[in-house]
């Protein structure tokens, strides 16, 4: 039988703006209650920013965090992960400094740089909430999301050698899977691996099923059994490639920092509601869901005992 599916979502993110969608979570109250929600609703793993609470502009500071991660925690036993990508053109450092504060169990590590291309978004709104909005996803147009190799190094040995934190290892194109797999041959991080395969953002490989079969047989002969895969996708393509992760014994991903839908039109109302989503089609195709438990286990987490929040 195959393996339970441990479900991700990722509330809020550090793309879409507010005005893309009015039930994106943006005050530390609407992320708490939202990660709440989707962990009710199934979510073993729930992935976390934070955004200043009058804008909306995606915020690294660990006093936002501060106001979700101990609800977060009292409330559910799921696997907290705090971003270290943040927010596009924010610095490595700024990018860390809640990770650093609170020691998650888990924490994503985008592994490998690529242009982050969001700016066609601009041409679909007019009418923008705050200033700071259609600036910031023009600015894509000419943008580089660093994550060179000394960033990676940093990164692994800043947190996970010094906090114990695991990584959810987003990788975005193939070469990512060689970067993530010369980081193992150094010795500086120890399996098992959790790798999110990400499709679909422009700069990044495209949302074609072929892509994604290509990835999954190069990392199996990277990374062996040492190892679970995950899979999201950007808009449109959320659920059908978690759909078809769950089909060749893969992880998923949800929420609204990949996709502000539900369906073909459909603004998803809550993250909660993506999560029962999916949960349906895993479950309808005969496999089960992951309990944070089995998360823990299977991704050798330290314990929501061991971290400072």
């Amino acid at each position: 039988m195959s393996k339970p599916v441990i479900i991700t979502c990722a509330p809020t993110g550090g793309i879409h703006t507010p005005t893309m969608s009015a039930h994106l979570p943006i005050t530390p109250d609407e992320i708490a209650v939202a990660s709440i929600e989707a962990a009710e609703a199934g979510a073993a793993i729930i992935h976390l920013h934070a955004r200043d609470p009058e804008t909306g502009k995606p915020d690294p500071s660990p006093e936002i965090f501060a106001q979700f991660l101990p609800r977060i925690a009292q409330a559910t036993d799921a696997v907290i992960n705090i971003s270290t990508g943040g927010g596009l053109g924010m610095t490595r450092e700024d990018r860390l400094k809640a990770a650093n504060a609170f020691s998650p169990e888990m924490a994503s590590l985008n592994v490998g740089s690529l242009n982050f291309g969001i700016f066609p978004m601009k041409k679909k709104y007019t009418d923008w909430k705050h200033p700071w909005e259609p600036e910031f996803l023009e600015s894509t147009r000419d943008l580089v999301f660093k994550n060179t190799f000394a960033d990676l190094e940093y990164t692994v040995k800043e947190l996970g050698q010094a906090h114990g934190t695991k990584f959810e290892f987003e990788c975005y194109d193939l070469g990512h899977l060689y970067n993530l797999a010369w980081l193992i041959d150094q010795g500086w991080v120890k399996g098992p691996f959790f790798v999110q395969m990400v499709f679909g953002v422009l700069g990044g490989v495209g949302a074609d099923v072929d892509n994604l079969m290509h990835m999954h047989t190069i990392a199996d002969k990277l990374f062996g059994d040492d190892y679970e895969w995950s899979v999201l996708a950007a808009g449109r393509h959320q659920m059908n490639f978690a759909t078809q992760s769950t089909l060749l014994g893969g992880n998923v991903r949800v929420g609204l920092e990949d996709s502000l839908y539900l369906g073909p039109g459909q603004l998803a109302p809550s993250n909660a509601s993506q999560v029962k989503k999916i949960r349906t089609i895993i479950e309808s195709l005969g496999h089960t869901i992951a309990t944070p438990a089995e998360a823990r286990q299977r991704l050798g987490l330290k314990g929501a005992d061991n971290v400072n929040f």
